[in-house]
């Protein structure tokens, strides 16, 4: 018997990139009909629809989603696969790829996709391959949530605030947006330890923790990151003038601020975070406030299209 042929869930954000995926979706849905086969198509207009999609795509024996949108649609349905995961543990998991049609595109930036080109990006996730990749977990007063690529604490959680309060975004909004942040904002007390030994204790601007390398629209944050080690690699910008700071920013860009006397940096499968007081939280782009943090690495939880 000729085995049926694979179909693809699409979960389509039309409001991504200031609309822009609802306008490239014209071009690309031919595409990836040849490219892909058979596709069902699930438009969204917010993020909590995602988990009622994948069931139901579940259910009619569907294994491979593609998201075409931005971070809040990443984020969404990385953190749904895991629900999915979690409710079906004796059955196949679901493989998932990303179109990146938002602002940052830092995940496909990572990995090595074409993104500036949505047509090349398709043609380039018909071609990958599925993988097992670590993703992170985050314990804090709110509760658990996952991320794919990056969380963060401090500096970088008030320019998220920022870009994410930004009606029209442009390339250079994030650049924008971490400059005032960094005017602005007052580095905070922060306790860290890494695999249940203090690393670090003092007032920082941002503490990373990272599974990728890229954050920010380009920002080579954490450059020796990989996504299958079973380890975060975990940055600290001390406390140090301001004017030290963009002096230094540029080479956030190529990856070579590890080297600068006020970074710190190490991998760790386990970052717990005490703040004085409640601070901003980034998880793929996405606004959270806490506390106490305890981030721990899942390793090869998420099969996904690389």
């Amino acid at each position: 018997m000729t085995p049926s042929p694979q179909r693809t869930l699409i979960i389509l954000n039309p409001h991504a990139g200031g609309g822009k995926a609802g306008q490239v979706w014209t071009a690309l849905e031919p595409l990836l009909w040849k490219e892909l086969g058979e596709l069902i198509i699930a438009v969204t207009q917010h993020p909590q629809e995602v988990t009622a999609h994948l069931d139901q795509a579940y259910l009619a024996g569907v294994r491979r989603v593609i998201s075409i949108g931005g971070d809040g649609t990443n984020h969404a349905l990385v953190n749904a696969l895991i629900g999915l995961n979690e409710r079906n543990p004796q059955g196949e998991r679901m493989v998932y790829g990303t179109l990146p049609i938002g602002t940052g595109r830092d995940w496909a930036r990572g990995v090595g996709m074409p993104f500036k080109d949505p047509k090349e990006a398709a043609a380039w996730i018909a071609r990958a391959q599925p993988q097992s990749l670590d993703i992170g977990r985050v314990h804090s007063e709110s509760g658990d949530e996952y991320f794919l690529n990056i969380a963060s604490t401090g500096l970088s959680g008030d320019v998220v605030a920022r870009v994410n309060h930004t009606r029209t975004r442009r390339p250079w909004t994030f650049l924008g947006a971490t400059v005032q942040s960094i005017l602005r904002y007052q580095p905070q007390a922060l306790h860290v330890r890494l695999d249940g030994e203090t690393w670090y204790d003092d007032r920082a601007y941002v503490l990373v923790v990272a599974n990728g390398t890229t954050f920010g629209h380009g920002m080579k944050i954490a450059p020796n990151a990989q996504v299958s080690d079973g380890l975060f690699d975990v940055l600290v910008i001390k406390a140090v003038p301001k004017m030290e700071i963009l002096a230094a920013l540029r080479r956030v860009y190529n990856g070579s601020h590890l080297t600068h006397p006020a970074v710190r940096h190490a991998r760790a499968a386990q970052v717990e975070v005490q703040a004085d007081h409640s601070v901003g939280i980034e998880l793929d782009g996405e606004e959270r406030q806490g506390s106490t943090m305890t981030f721990d690495v899942q390793p090869a939880a998420l099969r996904m299209l690389v």
